[in-house]
C-alpha cells in the first residue's frame, strides 16, 4: 500500500468538502494537499501534474486572500470580508474552453518530447490544465469552478487508474459526487447573494 496515496486522498477530500461548504479553512488544508501531491506525482513520474503544484500553491494563496478581501461590490451583503459567488460570462467560458484545448495540446507535446517516462503526456496535460482553470475559478469564487471540477474528476479518475494508484480513483469518484453537490450548493448561494 502506498501511504502517500492514502494521505493525499484524505487531505484532498477534506479540502474539497470544505470548499464546497464555502469554508475558508479549505485553503489551509490545501497547502498540505499540494505538498502531498507533489511527492505522489514525483513517485509516479507524472511530470505535468508535479509541475502544477507550485502553481497550485500560488493560486491557493490568491484564493485565500480574495475570499477574505473582496473588492467594492463583491462582498456578501452585511459581510464585508466575504467574497460572494459570481458567474463567468459566456464569452469567458468559451475562452476558457479554447485555452484548455490549446494549452493542454502544447503541454502534452512538450512533455512527450522532454519526459518520455510520462506514460500519458496528453491526458496528464489535460488534467493539469483543467485543474489550473478549476483552481483559478475557485480562487475567484466563480460558480463555474464546480463544472470545471466535475470535468477534472472524470479525467483524473482515468489518469489514476492508468498508472495504478489505489486510492485516488476512489477519491476522484467521491470528488465527483462532492462536485455535483457543491454545484447545487453554490447555485443556491449565487441566487441568494446576487439578488
Amino acid at each position: 500500500m502506498n501511504y502517500i496515496d492514502l494521505i493525499t486522498s484524505v487531505l484532498g477530500l477534506t479540502c474539497v468538502v470544505l470548499a464546497g461548504r464555502n469554508s475558508k479553512a479549505n485553503f489551509w488544508v490545501g497547502y498540505l494537499y499540494t505538498a502531498a501531491l507533489f511527492v505522489m506525482f514525483w513517485q509516479k513520474n507524472l511530470y505535468a501534474s508535479l509541475l502544477l503544484q507550485p502553481v497550485s500553491l500560488v493560486i491557493n494563496i490568491i484564493g485565500q486572500y480574495r475570499w477574505s478581501h473582496p473588492r467594492e461590490g463583491e462582498a456578501v451583503e452585511k459581510k464585508e470580508n466575504e467574497l460572494k459567488v459570481s458567474m463567468m460570462s459566456w464569452a469567458q467560458r468559451l475562452m476558457a474552453i479554447a485555452s484548455v484545448f490549446i494549452i493542454a495540446g502544447l503541454w502534452g507535446w512538450t512533455l512527450d518530447s522532454l519526459f518520455p517516462a510520462d506514460p500519458h503526456p496528453y491526458l496528464d496535460s489535460c488534467v493539469t490544465v483543467l485543474i489550473l482553470v478549476a483552481q483559478l475559478l475557485s480562487a475567484l469564487k466563480k460558480w463555474d469552478c464546480w463544472v470545471a471540477w466535475i470535468l477534472v474528476n472524470i479525467t483524473q479518475m482515468a489518469l489514476h487508474i492508468s498508472v495504478g494508484n489505489l486510492f485516488m480513483p476512489i477519491v476522484c469518484g467521491l470528488y465527483l459526487a462532492n462536485g455535483i453537490w457543491s454545484l447545487a450548493t453554490w447555485t443556491k448561494l449565487y441566487k441568494t447573494e446576487n439578488k
